[in-house]
């Protein structure tokens, strides 16, 4: 057939991997069409890292940094052979972005915004002249009679001798690649915030709390236990905490209610925690509870759980104005005690998690087998090229899963010379 425009590749996606692989190919010659459905570009890595952007991890060592995807390490050495965690370092440093490391070998901007990794991106595709076509939904793809894919859109349709899916296995992603014949592992969000409905959650929303240890429990068992930061949302809760185990927490509440538990000091047990409080309680005697028990713990936090029922009723009657009016003296062992156990068991009901559009990434996509990782093409379809989320890979955070995107994205871009 004959088209006025071919296009070399088009990229559907315009994320880290789109944005690196037409950034790429167009700077090897390549005539580039990138497609994207949100009116802007990296509109997910503008917020993540809680908006300073986890670049990468900074694991120079590749076999040690892939030991992070242990389902997957196999498929994954050739292309970070081709691209890896110092190149990333690299890539960025060159265009004027230097990274900083910190905790956990997290490495992010030395300039603390994600809204300057996006720039550096989006910056590299225009000034490479990609094709921009944003608010564009791709809804089907289909090849000639000349092989050529012919890539639909709700605005147009647009003809490309390849084309690079990067779109994430959510929504479109996968029904795309199921009528292109290739196996999809159904997908489910990962990396995502959790949901509840208890309101003095809702009220702490902005409030971050570093070392905690939180449980989730099913029935009187408690099934997974993790230690680190959390921060309190208006529908629930977030962190790097929260965000490593929704993974396996989704799959609990597949299978009945689960119900989560703060520890706000792990590494006290309940009696010297008692006894620490009975210090704060000597020190202060004759002043409201309210106005002390922010010396152990985040003011709001220390309201809350004041406010709590169970609390607020074991200490005093409504009518007297509630736990926070009464007097360090007057408050009995019993009701100290109870204190203390809320302070090592802060229980609340999850009901959920805030779905694909707010995951960081989604569990899932493509099987790895049906992957040509040299230049990360289907193996079905040699001229379509397979990256970031839209591979079945799981990875935890800390900078695995945009290192993934930068490597995979590389790598196809890589392919497209001229």
């Amino acid at each position: 057939m004959q088209y006025n425009r071919i296009f070399d590749l088009i990229v559907i996606g315009g994320g880290p991997s789109g944005m690196m692989c037409a950034g790429r190919a167009s700077e090897l010659g390549a005539r580039v069409l990138l497609l994207e459905k949100n009116k802007e570009l990296g509109k997910k890595l503008s917020v993540t890292g809680g908006g300073r952007c986890n670049i990468t991890n900074a694991e120079f060592d590749t076999r040690a940094f892939l030991a992070n995807f242990p389902e997957a390490k196999e498929f994954l050495f050739s292309p970070f052979s081709k691209f890896s965690v110092q190149d990333t370092f690299d890539f960025f440093e060159k265009k004027g972005l230097p990274l900083v490391i910190e905790a956990r070998k997290r490495a992010f901007p030395k300039t603390q915004k994600a809204e300057d990794v996006v720039a550096v991106m989006a910056n590299y595709v225009k000034k490479n002249n990609v094709e921009l076509k944003l608010g564009t939904k791709v809804v089907g793809i289909t090849k000639d009679s000349d092989g050529n894919f012919v890539v639909e859109t709700k605005s147009g349709t647009h003809i490309g001798k390849k084309v690079a899916l990067a779109s994430g296995i959510g929504g479109e992603g996968a029904a795309i690649l199921e009528k292109l014949e290739h196996t999809v592992k159904e997908p489910n969000p990962n990396l995502v915030p959790l949901t509840t409905d208890a309101k003095w959650i809702h009220a702490l929303s902005g409030v971050s709390l570093s070392f905690m240890t939180i449980r989730f429990r099913q029935g009187n068992k408690n099934i997974i236990k993790k230690t680190g930061k959390i921060l309190f949302t208006h529908f629930g809760v977030s962190g790097p905490l929260i965000l490593n185990s929704s993974f396996e927490v989704k799959k609990l509440l597949d299978k009945g209610p689960v119900t989560a538990s703060i520890d706000m000091f792990p590494d006290t047990e309940e009696n010297e925690l008692d006894k620490r409080v009975v210090k704060l309680f000597d020190r202060n005697k004759n002043k409201l509870l309210k106005n002390i028990l922010h010396e152990m713990m985040n003011k709001s936090l220390a309201e809350q759980i004041l406010n709590l029922p169970d609390i607020d009723i074991a200490f005093a009657p409504r009518s007297l104005g509630g736990v926070g009016e009464k007097e360090a003296n007057a408050v009995t062992k019993e009701e100290r005690k109870r204190l203390v156990k809320k302070m090592k068991d802060l229980a609340f009901p999850i009901t959920g998690t805030l779905g694909f559009e707010k995951a960081l990434i989604a569990d899932g996509g493509v099987a790895l087998t049906e992957v040509n990782f040299t230049n990360m093409t289907s193996k079905l379809h040699p001229n379509l090229y397979l990256l970031g989320d839209v591979l079945d890979i799981n990875r935890p955070s800390g900078g695995f899963s945009l290192q993934l995107c930068w490597t995979t994205g590389f790598v196809a871009g890589n392919d497209n010379h001229k």
